[in-house]
């Protein structure tokens, strides 16, 4: 995980996304990339008597000017991020860790997805309630359509991360590449727990064969948890486990479930982009 995307966007998780993003470029010796997105001039009308009109100058105006105070706020943060850290800034040549930053004009939340894709994993902060940023829209255009793991930061820094990894084993498709991708710190933990949860299952290998299999691996201490979920839902099992056991770092792939009937009925990954305060390591 040599190259790190960092979302640069005004929220009150932006210290935590920076701060992880920093955790894991300390961890892989890795250049960081602050990336802020600035909208272009809306497609804004208004309703007249004659019908739809365009907005009003000041209207555009007001927004223009908003999204460069924005962006000119972000910058100056990851400046005084880069300074409180002593991080050099990067040059095309050079490589270990450094960062630099920059702002992409136009494309909105959707930017993030494709500049992730040159990268190895993206790093974005957990959605809060009542708060518009972290944006839902940007957490998941990274998740499908970067192709790159996700690094989902708590609300709060933590100070460190990776040394106990928990993986929520589903049996799916979307655990098992995201367990792919995690091979980094799954080689650097001194544990690791694989927890499944009964109703949260899906079609696939058990737990327990993961588990053998990743001892199989040469990793460190592996150990199995099969979690009776009681009267709480799958996310909630999973995230009150992982902090029973002592769990720093959760792998869990992203939306087995459709995203739609997770907005409708809930679903695990809601649950825990809701919930989590340890940072989540995701993919789809």
């Amino acid at each position: 995980m040599r190259t790190i995307l960092a979302h640069l966007e005004i929220s009150p998780g932006l210290d935590a996304i920076l701060e992880t993003s920093l955790l894991v470029a300390r961890k892989f010796d890795s250049y960081i990339e602050g990336f802020h997105m600035r909208p272009g001039q809306p497609d804004v009308i208004a309703a007249g008597a004659d019908g739809f009109v365009a907005a009003a100058p000041d209207l555009v105006a007001g927004f223009e000017r908003e999204a460069k105070e924005r962006a000119q706020m972000a910058g100056e943060r990851f400046e005084a991020f880069m300074a409180k850290h002593g991080l050099r800034r990067a040059s095309e040549t050079e490589s270990g860790l450094c960062a630099d930053w920059r702002i992409e004009l136009g494309g909105g939340q959707a930017a993030i997805g494709s500049r992730g894709r040159i990268f190895d994993i993206v790093v974005v902060g957990r959605p809060l309630k009542d708060h518009v940023t972290p944006s839902v829209a940007a957490l998941e255009a990274a998740l499908f359509d970067a192709g790159r793991p996700v690094m989902v930061a708590p609300p709060q820094p933590v100070d460190s991360m990776g040394r106990h990894v928990v993986i929520a084993w589903n049996g799916s498709t979307e655990t098992a590449r995201t367990i792919g991708f995690a091979r980094p710190y799954l080689h650097s933990a001194e544990e690791i727990t694989v927890v499944t949860v009964d109703k949260g299952l899906v079609p696939g290998p058990t737990g327990a064969e993961l588990t053998q299999n990743l001892r199989r691996q040469g990793l460190g201490k592996v150990s199995f948890v099969e979690v009776p979920p009681g009267n709480r839902n799958v996310g909630e099992a999973i995230l009150d486990e992982t902090k029973k056991v002592g769990g720093d770092f959760l792998i869990k792939g992203a939306y087995t479930q459709s995203r739609f009937r997770q907005m409708i009925f809930g679903g695990a990954t809601s649950h825990i982009l809701a919930e989590a305060d340890l940072p989540v390591f995701m993919a789809n």
